[in-house]
Formats: C-alpha cells, sequence, structure tokens
C-alpha cells in the first residue's frame, strides 16, 4: 500500500450511507425537507434583522452571523450528500476534499467560539440589565465575532496543515459522507499519536472550553432566574433557556463525541449518523429555537409582510 497523498489528481471516494441501501431514498427525502428549512430559517433571519432597525441589538447582531454560518455549514456538505445519497457520483478530488476538510472544521470551530459569545450576551443581558448596554457595547461585539471567525480559521488551519503532512495509504474508500478528520486520520501510513495529541489539545481548546463556560453562564442565568418572583416570567425565562442549552447540547455532544476520543476506538458506521445532528439538524434548529419563537422576529415578519401586501 503505497501513499497516495502527493497525487492530486487522484481522488476518494464517499461510501456515505451506501451501506444501509434501505435507508437511502428515506434519509434523501428527509434530508432536503431539512436543508430546505434551513435555507428558508436562516435566510429569513438574516433578511428581517437587516430590514427591521427594531432587530439591530446585540443578540440578533449575534444571530445573522449564526444564520450566515449555518448557511454556510450545511452547504458545504449537505448538496454533495444529496448527490451521494442519489447515487449518481460518490467520488471527490483530494484538493476538493483537503477544501471541504479545512472549511468545515473552520465553520465549526467559528460555530463552537459564537455560542459562547451568544451565551456570553444573554448572561449580560438576565444577570447585568441596568449594565447590558454599557457592556455590549457595537465595538465589543464586532471585535467578538470577529474574534470567533479568526479564532476558528486559525484552528482549521492547524489541524488541516497537521493531517496533509501525513502520508496517507491504502483504498481511497472513505466511510463517510463527508471529508472528515478522523476517517482521515485511519488512512494514515504512520503513527499518528504525536499528530492526535496536537490535535487533542486544538480541539479541546475549541470544544471543551467554550462548552464549560455556556454552562457556567447558563448556571448564573438560572440563579438570576430563580429570584424572579412573578411564576409566568419565570416558565417563560426556563423555557428559553431550557431551549437553548438543548441546541448547545446536541452541537456539543455530538462533536465531542467526534472529536474528542481517539482514532482507534472511532465507529465510523456511528460516526457518520452522529455527524448529521451537527451538519444538519442542529443548522435547522438553530433559528427556530432562537428567533423564530420570538415576540420581536414574529412582529418584524409581519411588519415586512404587510408592507409587501399593501405596495401590492
Amino acid at each position: 500500500m503505497g501513499s497516495f497523498n502527493t497525487s492530486f489528481g487522484e481522488g476518494f471516494i464517499l461510501v456515505g450511507f451506501s451501506d444501509w441501501p434501505q435507508l437511502e431514498l428515506i434519509l434523501f427525502v428527509f434530508i432536503s425537507i431539512f436543508y430546505s428549512l434551513t435555507l428558508f430559517g436562516n435566510t429569513t433571519i438574516i433578511a428581517l434583522s437587516q430590514l427591521d432597525p427594531r432587530l439591530h441589538t446585540p443578540m440578533y447582531f449575534f444571530l445573522c452571523h449564526l444564520s450566515f454560518l449555518d448557511l454556510c455549514y450545511t452547504t458545504s456538505t449537505v448538496p454533495q450528500l444529496l448527490i451521494n445519497l442519489s447515487g449518481l457520483d460518490r467520488t471527490i478530488s483530494y484538493g476538493g476534499c483537503v477544501a471541504q476538510l479545512f472549511i468545515v472544521l473552520a465553520l465549526g470551530s467559528v460555530e463552537s467560539m459564537l455560542l459562547v459569545v451568544m451565551a456570553f450576551d444573554r448572561y449580560a443581558a438576565v444577570c447585568r440589565p441596568l449594565h447590558y448596554t454599557t457592556i455590549m457595547h457595537p465595538l465589543l461585539c464586532q471585535s467578538l465575532a470577529i474574534a470567533a471567525w479568526v479564532g476558528g480559521l486559525v484552528n482549521s488551519l492547524i489541524q488541516t496543515s497537521l493531517m496533509m503532512a501525513m502520508p496517507l495509504c491504502g483504498l481511497r474508500y472513505l466511510n463517510h459522507f463527508f471529508c472528515e478528520m478522523p476517517v482521515f486520520l485511519k488512512l494514515a501510513c504512520e503513527d499518528t499519536r504525536g499528530t492526535e495529541a496536537k490535535m487533542f489539545v486544538a480541539r479541546a481548546i475549541i470544544l471543551v472550553f467554550p462548552a464549560v463556560l455556556i454552562l457556567g453562564s447558563y448556571a448564573h442565568i438560572a440563579r438570576a432566574v430563580l429570584r424572579i418572583k412573578s411564576m409566568a416570567g419565570r416558565r417563560k425565562a426556563f423555557g428559553t433557556c431550557g431551549s437553548h442549552l438543548l441546541v448547545v447540547s446536541l452541537f456539543y455532544g455530538s462533536t465531542i463525541y467526534t472529536y474528542l476520543q481517539p482514532t482507534g476506538s472511532y465507529s465510523e458506521g456511528k460516526g457518520k449518523f452522529v455527524a448529521l445532528f451537527y451538519t444538519i439538524i442542529t443548522p435547522m434548529f438553530n433559528p427556530l429555537i432562537y428567533t423564530l419563537r420570538n415576540k420581536d422576529v414574529k412582529g418584524a415578519l409581519k411588519k415586512i409582510l404587510g408592507r409587501g401586501r399593501n405596495s401590492g
């Protein structure tokens, strides 16, 4: 088995869900629906946040970034998955695979950091309401968003560079629906323990540290909510925080399972089903959980639709 990562002309075959042929049609239908809902929901959030002046707040500024991120994240994997499920083409070039690996890692890392920033924004709004506008100054919001994007890109650049430095051997089959790091590592010719140790540190910083910060911020929020005397207000606050934590748990739970276990114990069969959570399900739920149930967003939507009908 010779090494082949020096030959950019030869690519890979993405196995996808072809080892589960009875599921391919069902997955194709459901993923098509989920992808359409993701595109619609996230595009709606971006459009409303730009068109309605009432939504020009720190929370919606970060939600715009999250929606744009989710649009890019799903589009980097889902169209190819749908082609794969239809059986039309299961191949991907080496260059395309490396590009996809870099983009998915970068966007996933940015999302991890952006969720921390959004948790901090909620903490400031609930626990420091009188100082909220001073704390969440527009300049700080822009700086935090830039830091999240730059941090994610740097993390991806480091990990992709480490991966590309390793010679790959054997069959060109990737038992996944996109080019993902744990699957790539299984093709390495040499001992990957040194590289994995470096990657583990980078992933722990990007995944575990943000998850701990988010849990800490929501613990403070829960304490503040318990001080609310109104039962209806308390129920509403817990409902909002609970739905946010559900999405955060889905994202961090599935990514930590994928990226923080040793390559030897990583199951490719289970891994591709787990990957559906952070590539398709979480991006679809984000606009529903964070905004579309919100009265400000509903009001903005009615206002825009009403204006459209009146002009028509």
